[in-house]
């Protein structure tokens, strides 16, 4: 599913300025992210896991910009630091954070000390210039990001907690009602398949119709032991959680659908 490789040792890298704190903060950062401290002979390794025990899977060039963060450990919510203290919170361990490339094609899980807000290149996507999601709206814009997220939660995972479709984490990407219904499944609705072996060419709002009446219509393009296919997401706002955010409600392949 992803390509295995060794990459150099990390340089010495300089922590986040104090500037940035509150951009650390998870639901309250930056809308993309940039590789720092990292020398121009050198890369960023991204890992299958939250630590250097976990196996190289890719790399980043030391210059990478517009990189989308899915999420951090140690959870950092902002209820949850605002009841640390100072001293509690620089005593926390190093966190990992779990990235992708803003085409999809790269992702895993690197140091937090090597990244830095790119607040120049947030600023240049909501212009709607490059990036096959970037369509201007920001409501869309976010659907397909959520997407996106799915898909790079779901091949990072490494333990049934990190699992996108289980109980903790699924309301972040589904509707609320449907959690219950999505125990066991995982590849079959991403791929249709129960295996996967390919790579995701697109993930980008459909192009006739990306919105009617509050429902976004997302397609994923993949392809699967050689085979081209198209996964179709509709979604919208879900009245069931806090905020009523953007949500997961439909998965359509081929011949079926989920939720049947």
């Amino acid at each position: 599913m992803k390509r295995f490789f060794l990459a150099g040792a990390l340089s010495c890298a300089m922590a986040l300025a104090a500037s940035s704190v509150q951009a650390e903060i998870d639901g309250h950062g930056p809308d993309a992210w940039r590789v720092t401290g990292v020398a121009a002979d050198d890369v960023l390794n991204m890992r299958m896991g939250p630590g250097t025990n976990y196996l190289v899977i890719d790399s980043l060039p030391p210059d990478a910009r517009g990189l989308q963060q899915v999420t951090c450990v140690p959870l950092l919510l902002p209820s949850i630091h605002q009841r640390l203290s100072e001293e509690q919170r620089n005593s926390l361990p190093q966190r990992w954070c779990l990235m992708r490339t803003d085409d999809f094609i790269k992702a895993g899980w690197v140091a937090q000390r090597f990244l830095e807000p790119d607040w120049g290149q947030a600023e240049t996507d909501h212009a709607g210039s490059a990036g096959a999601h970037n369509t201007g709206d920001a409501m869309i814009d976010d659907a397909a990001r959520l997407v996106g997220d799915l898909y790079t939660a779901f091949e990072a995972q490494s333990s049934s907690a990190e699992n996108p479709f289980g109980p903790t984490l699924a309301p972040q990407y589904f509707f609320a009602s449907m959690v219950p219904d999505l125990a066991e499944h995982g590849a079959d609705v991403l791929y249709d398949a129960q295996n996967f072996q390919g790579e995701i060419t697109r993930i980008a709002p459909d192009p006739d119709q990306p919105m009617l009446r509050g429902m976004i219509t997302i397609n994923v393009d993949f392809t699967n032991f050689g085979q081209p296919k198209r996964a179709v997401f509709s979604l919208r706002a879900d009245p069931g959680q806090p905020g009523a955010p953007i949500r997961v409600l439909r998965v359509e392949h081929d011949s079926w659908s989920f939720p049947h």
